[in-house]
């Protein structure tokens, strides 16, 4: 119902903002990173906004970019994960960390979320991972790499991690696996597939 807020920050609290936009103040709850972003600003912001509509309540829930909105939307999606635990895990994690966890059964990494458990984690992992895709969390992640970096596509520099991921897959291990040992790799440079590709074979 409503996409986005476009306003000036009014005032905030411990776990929302209040947004002016046309004489009118909404409430929006948030992540206290978004929420010490959002109150920085000092001119009119734009906030992508989930309407969350139950008998007894009517909540906006905001983030600062809709990639954030559309992984709240996935969690929001697992059985027994409610907007409160959603916005909980979106603010123990990025939505890049949570995509790699997700997708390499990386437990510990999401139940470092407020209010999640180990076995929530499981079964977040569970019921998230076929409607995530390696390509895609390597792009997300590249794509804001850039944005941060304010850099374009054309601009960047080559990531061998994904290549590294593909060729331990094509030898024989599964994509789970071959993503684990590649994140765990630290000291080699991201644009060497050769190097990833050794080091990542050490933790397999």
């Amino acid at each position: 119902m409503i996409s986005f807020i476009r306003g000036i920050v009014a005032d905030v609290t411990e776990t929302s903002v209040i947004m002016e936009a046309g004489n009118i103040g909404y409430e929006i709850f948030m992540t206290g990173a978004a929420i010490e972003q959002a109150s920085r600003a000092k001119q009119e912001i734009k906030i992508h906004t989930y309407f969350h509509v139950r008998e007894d309540v009517m909540q906006l829930y905001g983030f600062l970019n809709k990639d954030d909105l559309n992984m709240f939307k996935l969690l929001l999606g697992v059985n027994g994960i409610g907007p409160k635990a959603a916005l909980g895990v979106m603010s123990g994690i990025t939505a890049d960390e949570l995509r790699f966890a997700v997708l390499s059964d990386d437990v510990k990494t999401i139940s470092k979320a407020p209010g999640i458990g180990r076995k929530t984690a499981q079964k977040l992992i569970l019921e998230l991972k076929d409607k995530l895709s390696l390509e895609e969390a390597f792009e997300q992640k590249l794509a804001h790499e850039q944005e941060s970096a304010g850099i374009t596509a054309d601009e960047s520099g080559f990531d061998g991690r994904q290549e590294a991921v593909e060729a331990l897959v094509a030898l024989g291990y599964s994509s789970t696996d071959a993503l684990r040992a590649v994140r765990k790799v630290e000291d080699v440079n991201p644009e060497d597939v050769e190097g990833l590709l050794k080091a990542a074979l050490k933790h397999l």
